[in-house]
């Protein structure tokens, strides 16, 4: 993890305690600060469903910022337990897309490889009171 960068990425987008936490192997960045970062890099956001049932949903999205674009995709399986599911949520279309958005301005800026993930990517990114 590339703590000087990740210092950087904090000043650059006037990012807030609230925004950033850590997880165990990374540092988790909330749909707030996402949304800040995307605003701040005029980055353009479009996705298309590829499939949408009562508990599945998938999509294929667009970020674009210039002349530079990456298409990525985001899925949402509600399960039971998540032993045989992604998300506890039953607005599965909606995360599809949170984790789409979250994927694609993180791999457009490059920030996944300073070790930067988006809290809505995973149940197991989620900040937890300990």
């Amino acid at each position: 993890m590339n703590t000087e960068k990740i210092k950087e990425m904090y000043l650059k987008y006037e990012l807030q305690k609230e925004d950033v936490f850590r997880h165990q192997h990374y540092i988790i960045l909330t749909r707030s600060a996402i949304s800040k970062i995307q605003a701040k890099e005029n980055i353009e956001f479009d996705f298309d469903i590829i499939r949408s049932e009562p508990n599945f949903a998938s999509v294929k999205g667009y970020a674009t910022k210039g002349n530079k674009t990456i298409r990525t995709t985001g899925s949402a399986l509600k399960g039971s337990s998540f032993k045989d599911g992604n998300t506890n949520s039953h607005y599965v279309l909606e995360m599809a897309e949170k984790r789409c958005f979250a994927r694609a301005t993180l791999q457009l800026l490059g920030l996944y490889e300073i070790g930067v993930k988006g809290e809505d990517e995973s149940e197991d990114y989620k900040k937890t009171n300990n």
